[in-house]
């Protein structure tokens, strides 16, 4: 737990940094710290994941020495633990090409993504979106129908109008996504009562969808925090927790113990 705080404090300073260099003058006057700091950490995360591959080996699904070390270093975690420290490996190597350079040296922003090994904030995170990825894709697609045709029926509208800025349906769909994401930039306006009426029902349209996936996280945040409630009470209890069958959905749920024989 400490050695998780102290990483995720390291990549934390590390993600400042990347974004304080970004400041001519701070990089000019801290550029030397700021390398330093780099290479520690760059060292420091090269260390911990040689260590991961190699210990893999104690989580029985990683337990073949050569097979499973393959298998661990393709799961998610461990291709973002590589790309985080691949381009600095290899910068010595680059040295010749400074818009490389500074590319992999602004690439520290993305560390932030590492914290997903140390953090159970982000690891519910992932549960949610894993368990409500049926329900979050159609959402999302039913979102991407309405703007397909919010965007053609408001280029057929205002086309003739202002063939400038609705240009075409792939222009249009910058409007789209303004409307339903109701920002309202102002870049690209309906003037003709029939692209105004459009406009209208696609805005409408586009608030209650775009509050489609917020409940379905919400939802899934709450089912996720009862179950570990369920498991924290069943740990309490000295007691196993019940699997029984939703007549519904066909899906395993959780009991309290004692509820079946009752």
């Amino acid at each position: 737990r400490y050695l998780a705080g102290i990483l995720s404090l390291l990549i934390l300073i590390n993600v400042i940094a990347a974004v304080l260099e970004t400041d001519v003058g701070i990089f000019y006057t801290y550029g030397g710290l700021l390398d330093a700091l780099a290479a520690f950490s760059v060292m420091v995360f090269t260390l911990e994941y040689i260590m991961r591959v190699w210990c893999c080996t104690a989580n029985p699904a990683y337990r073949d020495p050569v097979w499973g070390r393959l298998k661990y270093m393709r799961t998610p975690m461990a291709i973002i633990d590589l790309l985080v420290i691949t381009p600095f490996l290899l910068t010595p190597f680059l040295m010749a090409y400074p818009g490389v350079i500074s590319a992999i040296r602004f690439s520290r922003i993305f560390w932030i993504l590492k914290i997903g090994h140390y953090s159970n904030s982000f690891k519910t995170f992932g549960r949610v979106l894993s368990a409500k990825r049926g329900e979050m894709f159609i959402a999302f697609f039913v979102m991407f129908v309405l703007l397909i045709l919010g965007s053609a029926l408001i280029f057929f509208a205002e086309h003739d109008a202002q063939p400038q800025k609705f240009s075409s349906v792939l222009a249009s769909m910058w409007w789209g996504i303004e409307t339903m994401a109701t920002i309202g930039y102002g870049d690209m306006v309906p003037i003709t009562p029939l692209g105004k009426f459009i406009a209208g029902i696609v805005a409408l349209l586009g608030v209650g969808l775009f509050a489609l996936p917020a409940g379905f996280l919400a939802s899934g945040f709450i089912e996720e925090v009862h179950r570990k409630e369920e498991e924290r009470s069943c740990r309490k209890e000295k007691k196993p927790p019940v699997i029984s069958t939703c007549p519904h959905c066909g899906k395993d749920v959780l009991e309290p113990p004692g509820k079946k024989e009752e």
